[in-house]
């Protein structure tokens, strides 16, 4: 049956138990098929027919999709017509799932299958035992069903506990308890792979499968055959595999095996969204608002651009990635926020403003995966980025306008209170007239993104017109608690508790901070803090001898690092061993800045050269650059008179070297009593933290162990 044109996908919400009714003029018998003079293809000439196809005709193949279009598309779609199996590279929630998602539209909307068979063999060529007995004991009059495209898809989430039976398939014991043989093929159940045959199937983050499970999938996506309980079933598969996996687990340091890459017909690396304008319309496609919120296409673009913003930030940590989801969450809180304001003052349309945005920080926090030296500022670093994403898009979209009569209205000491659960009525009445409103709404919320003017969106332009003045130091901005006003609304009245959230109060310039700066440093730690006499002691800024044993872990209780007790754990959280880690390693850092003697620079093993040379000093036992040594020689020229070129002693450069790449790094630990004894205990500690700290946090790329060793007692 020749391929129909492309049809609207499933609707969400219809099983897939419960498919599209087939046309009642399909064959229902492999005779009728025949005569209907259906041809048999298989899966990948299939997807390349439709492909090239849709291509021609100019109409959408890959519907849903932002920002591909001349990076991941191009690669998918020529990987798709070589009919090679896929796997997508890229971090958390770039769409990779959603993609391969789209390539079952690339699938004949209806495919025949002979009725009842497990791995939906096609009637012209069955290929499991029991379709074969059965066409052969049949015939033409072998029954048909027919399956919709939607049904040809499966997916599985890898995790670690899968194992080869879900996904290859197993030996049926029911199937034994009813008398057949162990060398029966009939006894197996397939597992998820051939169960979709004929169709396309993802296997989501692959490197998170067992290296068994990964194994077997060496004669799927080579051979097309299965192994099964020491059965090799010469089971052609049809199908197109498709993986996704992040690139970090996608190595030959990963989780992955590597011969598993090999079989993969295409890579494709996938990205985040590059343009602005892709983001937001992937924001605005995601986004599930509450119906009859509006949340004005300035604001879409301010948390489009903070998405961004955070995931350029050198504070977060780029290996696992800002996702799409993080803007489409911060999108849902924002409208959430405006409907709980209209719930509160009796707002007939809730409309999303400025004052909203700060809700979205905190819920936010789970999806950013920061760098250690922001820890305990994630907070803070989150609200900088959004403000500067307003401020990005104020100058977007307001920077041309004439703002000086909102500014104007403040030149006399006078000061508008605003906030989340200030009604857009409310804050219009304190403001007062703005001329050029009209104007300001066209710019900010133009009608073709946001609709006719309203009240609710003349508030939020106003709004945010104040704070972009406020983040150009045009106006100053202060924040508290600020009541809700409850106004004339009848459904407002007899409300005896009055409701808190967050307000703000602008007025005049009187200076300040940058809103817009980086947060302050960290500050000190408590730990450190709380042991300055002893440093102070020490007399060398706590390097001195002894001072890891003034500054113990057992002495921490009293900080709060420990909790109260005895006991042979150290109790420590996470978060608190980074800390003590972080002091240990400063302290080592202070300790060899200030010891006396100098450091000799790059010359042990494990080094490569810089190309840079230096000059040599007194014994110095850093390898010599014989180039650079002659080269300083003939630029301070020879003696007069003799054509030689003469060495000095000065004219000696010895090459200037830096840690390679990567390193393994392996910290030897003796746990022998002694160490008790002689109160080395904490020494150990604190230099197992500090190697951890300067490892992981400075050094991700190396890799470290620890060895212990423990001398036996002797009698």
């Amino acid at each position: 049956m020749s391929p129909g044109p492309p049809t609207l996908p499933r609707l969400h919400g219809v099983s897939p138990a419960t498919p599209y009714p087939p046309p009642s003029d399909l064959p229902t018998t492999r005779a009728a098929l025949r005569a209907s003079g259906h041809v048999h293809r298989s899966v990948a000439a299939e997807v390349r027919d439709n492909l090239l196809r849709r291509m021609g005709a100019g109409s959408p193949r890959f519907p849903g999709l932002h920002g591909f279009d001349a990076t991941v598309l191009p690669r998918v779609e020529r990987a798709l017509i070589a009919g090679h199996d896929i796997v997508l590279l890229g971090e958390r929630g770039q769409g990779k799932t959603r993609l391969i998602r789209t390539l079952a539209g690339l699938l004949d909307e209806w495919s025949p299958a002979v009725a009842g068979c497990p791995v939906n063999d096609h009637p012209f060529a069955p290929v499991c035992p029991g379709c074969r007995a059965r066409a052969e004991r049949d015939g033409d009059a072998l029954p048909v069903v027919w399956r919709h495209r939607d049904d040809r898809y499966g997916e599985k989430l890898a995790t670690p506990d899968t194992g080869v039976g879900e996904l290859i398939g197993d030996v049926d014991p029911a199937r034994l308890a009813r008398g057949r043989s162990l060398s029966d093929p009939e006894t197996i159940h397939y597992g998820l792979v051939p169960r979709a045959n004929r169709g396309v199937f993802c296997v989501n983050e692959l490197p998170d499968l067992p290296a068994r499970a990964q194994v077997a999938l060496f004669n799927v996506l080579e051979e097309r055959d299965l192994q099964i309980r020491g059965y090799t079933l010469r089971l052609p598969l049809d199908l197109l595999l498709v993986a996704s996996a992040n690139p970090e687990d996608y190595t030959s340091r990963g989780r992955i095996v590597t011969p598993l890459k090999d079989r993969f017909g295409a890579q494709v690396r996938t990205h985040y969204p590059l343009r602005l304008d892709d983001e937001l319309a992937l924001v605005r496609q995601e986004a599930a608002l509450p119906e009859g919120t509006t949340v004005p296409a300035h604001l879409l673009e301010a948390l489009a651009r903070f998405t961004r913003l955070v995931r350029a930030s050198k504070k977060v940590d780029g290996r696992s990635g800002v996702s799409v989801r993080f803007s489409v969450a911060a999108a849902e809180t924002v409208a959430a926020s405006a409907l709980r304001r209209a719930a509160l003052t009796g707002e007939d349309v809730p409309v999303a403003r400025v004052s909203d945005l700060p809700a979205v920080v905190e819920p936010l926090l789970g999806k950013v995966e920061f760098e250690l030296e922001a820890e305990g500022r994630e907070v803070e670093i989150l609200h900088v980025l959004l403000r500067r994403a307003v401020a990005e898009t104020f100058r977007s979209r307001l920077g041309e306008a004439d703002l000086s009569p909102i500014a104007d209205r403040f030149a006399g000491g006078g000061t508008v209170e605003t906030g989340d659960l200030v009604g857009a009525a409310e804050l219009l009445r304190r403001v007062g007239a703005v001329p050029g409103l009209s104007a300001l709404i066209e710019s900010a919320a133009p009608e073709a993104e946001d609709g006719p003017p309203t009240q609710g969106l003349a508030a939020a332009v106003v709004e945010f017109a104040l704070e972009g003045l406020y983040l150009e130091r045009r106006l100053s901005k202060d924040a508290s608690p600020t009541a809700g006003s409850t106004g004339s609304d009848p459904r407002r009245r007899g409300r005896t508790r009055e409701e808190t959230g967050m307000g703000f109060r602008y007025r005049a310039y009187t200076g300040g901070p940058d809103p817009l700066a980086d947060p302050d440093p960290p500050p000190a730690e408590k730990w450190v803090e709380a042991n300055a006499p002893e440093r102070e002691q020490a007399g060398d800024g706590g390097a001195g001898e002894g001072s890891a044993e003034e500054r113990s872990l057992d002495g921490t209780r009293a900080d709060g690092l420990l909790p109260p007790g005895e006991g042979t754990g150290h109790g420590l959280t996470p978060r608190e061993l980074r800390r003590l880690g972080r002091i240990a390693l400063r302290d080592i850092e202070r300790a060899a800045r200030s010891a006396a003697g100098r450091h000799a620079g790059g010359a042990a093993s494990g080094t490569e050269p810089t190309g840079a040379a230096l000059p040599r000093e007194a014994d110095d036992d850093r390898p010599l650059d014989p180039v650079a040594s002659v080269r300083a020689a003939a630029l301070r020229r020879a003696v007069p008179g003799e054509r030689a070129i003469r060495l000095r002693a000065d004219d000696l450069r010895v090459a200037e070297t830096e840690p390679v790449g990567a390193r393994a790094v392996s910290l030897l630990v003796d746990l022998s009593h002694s160490m008790v004894e002689r109160a080395l205990h904490t020494a150990a500690t604190r230099t197992a933290l500090a190697l951890h700290t300067l490892v992981s946090g400075h050094h991700p790329e190396d890799r470290i162990q620890l060895v212990a060793s423990v001398t036996p007692p002797t009698s």
